[in-house]
């Protein structure tokens, strides 16, 4: 096979592979039954008239299934993070005991266990799109290097290999996500 062949098959894998890591970033902020500091990922909070992220300015930690805790390294910044925890519309009401935020993580409904279901199949549909694109793109760019026929269709068939790879990699994610949070 040509180098050029090569390297546009190289490129359309490294693209599905990017596909797979978006999505199992975003499964990891979808809530299962138990408490997981990346829950608390996307929270913001005010430091020194800067947004900042919860994590660069506390320890997040998980003294159990159902609890977190929030211990930031400046004390005086307590009010300001319970704060940003309700007003991120993660559903959490965090209390504070003077020296740092515990959040009871409250355990999901049934309704709630579906909804997050149907959010993690988007995720899933989304990434199998991006690996789908990848997909036609790579065929895109081995059909403009004007190569001979027979190279051009194996590199398809090579692609297309790569693609039903990629697509059952994110049935599987899928599935074992689904089965998290589902299971009471």
């Amino acid at each position: 096979m040509n180098e050029e062949v090569t390297f546009i098959l190289e490129s359309t894998k490294e693209n599905m592979q990017n596909a797979i890591f978006h999505l199992e970033k975003e499964l990891v902020k979808i809530r299962a039954g138990k408490a997981s500091p990346s829950m608390l990922s996307s929270v913001m909070v005010e430091y020194y008239g800067n947004m900042t992220p919860l994590s660069q300015m506390s320890n997040i930690n998980t003294p159990d299934g159902r609890t977190l805790s929030v211990q930031p390294w400046e004390k005086q910044m307590i009010s300001q993070i319970e704060t940003a925890i309700l007003n991120s519309n993660l559903g959490f009401n965090p209390m504070n005991n003077g020296e740092m935020v515990i959040i009871n993580v409250p355990p999901l409904t049934e309704e709630r266990r579906k909804q997050l279901v149907k959010q993690a199949k988007a995720e899933a549909e989304d990434a199998k799109v991006s690996i789908r694109s990848a997909r036609q793109e790579g065929n895109k760019e081995v059909k403009a290097l004007g190569v001979s026929e027979d190279l051009e269709k194996n590199a398809e068939i090579d692609i297309q290999e790569l693609t039903n790879e990629f697509s059952n990699r994110v049935d599987q994610i899928l599935e074992v996500k689904e089965a998290e949070i589902m299971k009471v």
